[in-house]
Parts: structure tokens; sequence; C-alpha cells
């Protein structure tokens, strides 16, 4: 990588437009380039980027998994934020490297575009396309170790931010094939460096499905006694034998561990996410083929519910933002789907054809596509960009789902049967939406009447408050900033929208205002261009009632408005739980353990002076206050007022703990698994009563603040 290198403005030396010579050009070698810009290679350097090295990491073994040469991988994190990955693959190749001249150990570890994945048939697939994966985890790392057992000998390298400190060593023999890989995020590249145990297990468990046949465990060591060279000496086979491991000891005290094995693949995968829902048809539809040199690999079931959800795989890496494959599976299937129908006469020759949205609703599929020469868009790999894969898929999908539909009538008769509802459904809530925008502002017409809106036009400052009740729409109004924010009092609990389609939730009052407010139109109308706040804050009170609903009003928008939430323009207030008083001292409160610090606080500090001086929570202020509020409780000269909700607050108080951008506390509401939100919606807002049971069942003991 090259890099212009920044001229100093001195006598004789230029001023940036001339004197630009070679040696204003200067060359980062070996793996300078992935600590210069660390976001290049693995995306950010934040949590994910933490996860991402795992990743890579994983991502070789899986590699020798997929080529037939590895039937075990294990993850291990270990003390000290270090994490040991190894599996009975063949094993990195440690000969000399005719090009490089060095271990071909140490050429894979420390050059970028090094590996066995650009040719040749070492690898007919792969995941780690670029050849940068495991490189790049060693330039980021600020120690790395890898062992590689091959041909009976053990071999050992390590590293310090890419950087061998000795040649390739041979240990010794040992009885076992494979590859061992320790490592240690940098901190000097990572300002934060923490492992999300439950975010490791869905990715492994994904990984495990879409390898069927290979096991894959995970174990968490890091509050495990142990012996030093046991996790950071030689771990190797070697190791094993000499029962210096942890997992010799048996049992270790604060071990958790976890093993995925899926001998069914993604048929299996399916069913795991269709686990809490009710399936529409028995026979999940599955294929395995080649086409035009790409294995292609798809398995589908329709549920009751109302949304659909598709997970697109190249090479096991999962493409979040779809790609060919994705674009090919549905092409076939909503022709598939309508070709079958006019055949059969589920539709009538005046009926008009499915739409792509109708054969999606309540589909679960997984399509996974192993090709060569995969073309990513992004070093993150988000995206396949191969045409060829969209032929692939489409042909293969096409002729296997015409079989199926032929074969599994009463499969055929069920699929058809939701798709059909789902158009009429679709149909009758475009009418009733176009009802709605007809009267609302698309058309010119005026705003809700009971919406207090800015006089600021520009979303960029406007913030919407939606405030639960009347009465607290009333302080909202009286204590906003008119110029940027808006108030939209909601009366009573807006309709539950989890099992309604669209048709009958724009029959709520509530939910039509909200939909006219907001300016963004709904369903396929919808359009994020126009809408008229970027702040939309959902503030209830701080009780049972007020977090219903809150959730209702997640839902809605989870559901119908969920490009919002992905944009980053929805919110939720945190108004204070306590108002805290001594003397003409007054402290807010948002949670038990503030409110006890305060009141200590209150007690040792001896005058006003000294209160004035003291620590103040986040969003707390001091004010002059007048009489302390009736019916509060006393402690020891302090007042304590617990707020049941936002209309027991006064204008002034509920600006300058819950509105004022200065002092306020909001949330931000964000997915970072729309599958498993998707979950917990259905759990908390569904028919179905035994899996909220077990939900709460789970999660009671973390509730805090509980009323009842």
């Amino acid at each position: 990588m090259a890099k212009i290198k920044k001229q100093e403005k001195t006598a004789g030396s230029g001023n940036g437009n001339g004197n630009y010579t070679a040696k204003d050009i200067y060359v980062l070698e070996g793996l300078e380039p992935v600590r210069k810009r660390p976001g290049m290679y693995i995306g950010s350097t934040g949590v994910d980027g933490v996860h991402h090295l795992i990743w890579e990491v994983m991502d070789n073994s899986i590699d020798e998994a997929m080529a037939g040469y590895c039937t075990e991988i294990e993850l291990a994190l270990l003390p000290d934020n270090r994490v040991r990955v190894r599996d009975n693959g063949r094993g990195i190749p440690v000969e000399i490297h005719k090009q490089t001249k060095k271990s071909a150990l140490e050429t894979v570890m420390t050059t970028l575009h090094a590996g066995g994945k650009f040719g040749g048939e070492s690898y007919k697939v792969s995941g780690g396309l670029h050849g940068v994966g495991v490189s790049v985890v060693n330039a980021l790392s600020k120690w790395l170790r890898v062992e590689v057992c091959r041909d009976g000998m053990l071999y050992a390298q390590e590293y310090n931010q890419g950087k061998p400190k000795y040649s390739v060593k041979k240990l010794g023999k040992c009885g076992a094939q494979g590859t061992t890989v320790f490592f240690e995020p940098d901190p000097e590249i990572f300002k934060e460096i923490k492992f999300n145990w439950e975010m490791i297990l869905s990715h492994l468990r994904q990984q495990a499905y879409l390898t069927k046949g290979v096991k894959i465990k995970i174990r968490d060591l890091q509050q495990v006694d142990r012996p030093a060279e046991g996790f950071f000496g030689v771990c190797g086979p070697a190791a094993l034998k000499k029962k210096i491991i942890p997992e010799q000891k048996g049992g270790d005290t604060g071990e958790r561990s976890h093993s995925f094995f899926f001998e069914g693949g993604i048929v299996s995968y399916v069913k795991f996410l269709n686990n809490d829902e009710t399936p529409r048809h028995d026979n999940i539809f599955y294929v395995n083929r080649e086409a035009e040199n790409i294995q292609v690999e798809v398995a589908f079931q329709y549920t009751d519910e109302l949304q659909g959800y598709e997970m697109s795989f190249a090479n096991n890496i999962h493409t979040t933002e779809g790609g060919m494959h994705l674009t090919g599976f549905r092409t076939a299937l909503t022709r598939g789907l309508n070709d079958y129908a006019r055949k059969n006469n589920f539709l009538k020759s005046t009926e008009e054809n499915l739409t792509g949205d109708d054969v999606r609703e309540g589909l679960t599929a997984v399509i996974s596509v192993k090709l060569r020469e995969p073309q990513f868009e992004g070093q993150t790999k988000a995206k396949l960009g191969n045409p060829e894969a969209r032929s692939a898929v489409d042909t293969v999908v096409a002729a296997a789902l015409e079989e199926y539909l032929e074969k599994s009538p009463n499969d055929a008769k069920e699929v058809l049967g939701k798709c059909i509802l789902a158009s009429k459904a679709r149909q009758a809530a475009k009418a009733a939406k176009d009802t709605v925008l007809r009267k609302g502002v698309l058309e010119g017409l005026a705003l809700p009447g009971k919406l207090a809106d800015c006089s600021s036009r520009s979303p960029e400052e406007s913030e919407l408050f939606i405030v639960e009740g009347d009465s607290a729409g009333g302080s909202a109004k009286q204590g906003r900033n008119r110029k940027f924010q808006a108030i939209l009092p909601l009366r009573g609990k807006i309709l539950n929208v989890e099992k309604a389609r669209l048709d009958k939730a724009l029959t709520s009052k509530e939910i039509k205002a909200l939909v006219i407010a907001l300016g963004t139109a709904i369903a396929e109308s919808f359009d994020i261009s126009k809408l008229r706040y970027h702040r939309i804050v959902i503030m209830t009170d701080a009780d049972v009632d007020g977090a219903h609903i809150r959730t209702l009003l997640l839902t809605l928008f989870f559901r119908y408005f969920y490009a919002l939430i992905e944009a980053g323009h929805i919110y939720i207030a945190q108004p204070p739980l306590y108002r805290i008083a001594k003397g003409k001292n007054v402290r807010y409160a948002f949670n038990d353990a503030e409110k006890e610090e305060i009141i200590a606080e209150f007690k040792k500090l001896k005058d006003e002076k000294d209160i004035a001086k003291g620590k103040t929570a986040k969003a707390d202020k001091i004010q002059e206050s007048e009489e302390a509020p009736a019916g509060e409780e006393k402690i020891a000269g302090v007042s304590i007022q617990r707020y049941k909700g936002l209309g027991e607050m006064n204008p002034g108080q509920l600006w300058e703990t819950t509105m004022d951008p200065e002092h306020r506390v909001m949330k931000q509401v964000m997915v970072a698994d729309a599958k498993e939100a998707a979950k917990v919606f259905d759990v908390l807002m569904g028919d179905e009563v035994a899996p909220r049971r077990r939900f709460i069942q789970t999660h009671a003991k973390k509730v805090q603040n509980l009323d009842i």
C-alpha cells in the first residue's frame, strides 16, 4: 500500500503543488496497512471488530471442514482476553515456500493475500476469499501463537503485532493432526475488548447448521483457575498427551460450554428458526443440487406468521444484505407458485398474480451457495455479486419447487392458501392505506388535531414525543421547546399489531394519527425521505402500564416502520423515578441505586454549599425548590417522592428531567439481530401463552422497579 507523505511548508520544499518526487511516497510493508487502516479489513474497531477476528480464524477451520478434511472444531475463550481456535484438519503447511523463502506457515500468517484459496485444488470453495483472514488477525493481535501438527510433528511460531518472535520451531512428535491458533486482540487497536457469549453461540450454531456433520464446540474458560502453561504454553496435540490443558482436569470451576452437531444441516436450521411458530405444512422443502459449477442448497417452510424471514449464505458467510443468490431464489419462488396456482385453479383468470411480498409472508428460508470465485461487495462480505449465482439458484429452485408441489399436493394447498390470503389482505390493506393517506399530509390536508406540532420545518432538528395520556400530554405541551419539539398524546393503549394485518391496524385512530404525523406513509408507499422528525421519542410512565404501551409502540415500529429503527430515528425517553429533596435542594434519581446514592450524599453533606459541590449523577440537576410535594416519604430530613406517572410532574420538571437536551437521558432503539428481535416480539405480543410464560419465568429476576 502506498501513501502520499505530508509535506512541510518550508523554504525550498515546495507548497504542496510542486517538488512531488519519489521520496514523497512510502510503502507500508507486511501487515502495516492492516494496523494503519483496520476498519478496511474487519469493518470496525468496536465490539463487532473484536468478534470479527474470531470469525476469521474460525473460517479457516470451517474451510477445512467444507473441503472434507476436518470433523471437529473448538473455540475457547481464555483468561486475559485471549482466544484459542483449534481443529483436526490437515494443518497449515510448514515447508519452505519457494517465492518467500520462508516457512509456508509464516508466509500465511504474515502476508496479505497468501493462502491456499487463490488457485489449485486445495480449496474448491472457501469463505476466506481474500486470503487476508488469519494474517489480519495476526496484525491486529497484541500476541498470537499458532501450532500445527502435521505429518506426526508439532510446529509452532509466535508473533507480536504481526511480527514473528522467532522462526517456525519443531517442538517434537504429535499423535494427531490439525491447527491451533491462540490470539489476544490488541488494546492499541480495540478500545473495548469484550466477548459476547450469546453472539458467539449464535454464530457457531449457524456455522454448524451450514456444515452438517461437523462438531463445533465453544468453551468459556475466562474464569477458570489454570496453570499458565495449560493455556498459553504448548497447547497443541502434544500437550494433550502431557495432560496439562484444562479439559484433562475434569470439570473446572467456572467453565461453561456448548457443542453443536447437526446431521440435518439447513433443514434442521429451518426447524430451529421455526421452533416457536406454527408451521403451515409438515414437509420442509429442501434441495441440494449443482448448477453452473455452483452448489445450491435451499430449505424453506411456511408458518402462520405475518412476517417472513430469509437467511442467505455464500460459502458459509452470512450475506446480511442478500445478493444475487437471494434474488434468484425469490424469482423462482414467485414464478413457481404463480405457475402452479394458475395451473391448478388456485387463482382465477380475473385475479392478479401473487407478488413477491405475498409469497414471502410467513416464509422461513435458508439459501446457501458454495462457489469457487465469490464476488463479495465490501471486505465484510455483506452482499454476493456473482450474476451466475442468480441463474444457478433460479434454475435449481424452479425445478425442485415444481417437483415438490406436484408430489405434495396437501403441502401445496397449504402454501398457496397462505399466499393467496396474504394477497387478499394486501389488497385490503392498500385500500385502507390509501384512505388514510388521502386524509393525511400527503394530500396537503391538516395534521392530526391532537398533534401539537413544532415550528421548525427541518426534520434534522425536529423531535416528536409520543406521550401516554392527555395529562402527560398537557404537561409536555407546556414544558416543551416549541421550536423543535412536537407532542402527540395517545389515548389508551394502541392496537397490538403483532397479529394484526395492516388493514386492521389502520382502523385504529391512534395508529392513523401517528402515520399521518410521521409523514412517511406506510407499507409499499413508505418513503423515509418524507420523515418529518428525525427523533421520534416514546415517552411513557415508568410503570407496568407505561412499559406495556412502550412495547406496543415498539411492536408497531418494528413491524411496519423497521427502516426508522435501522436509521436510528426511534428513541425511548427515561423519566426519573424519584424526586429527592432536602431543604431547598432537589435531585432526581432514575433508579433505586441512584436514589440510595443521593440519600447517602444528602445525609453526609452539611449545607447547601457542600451540596452544590457534591457529585451529580447523569442528568441530575440541583435546583431551587418550592414546598415539597404532599404525600412524599421522609428519611432523616430527606423527602422522597415516587413518580407514578409523567402527569405528576409540572411542565418545568418534565422539561428539566426528560425533555431538555442538556440534561435528559434517552435510549436509542437498535436491533442487532432482526430474527431474534422478531422472536421476542412474537413471544411477548403473540397469541401463544406458553412461550410468554417461559420468557417471564426466565427473566423475572432481572426486573427492576416493578409496580404491582
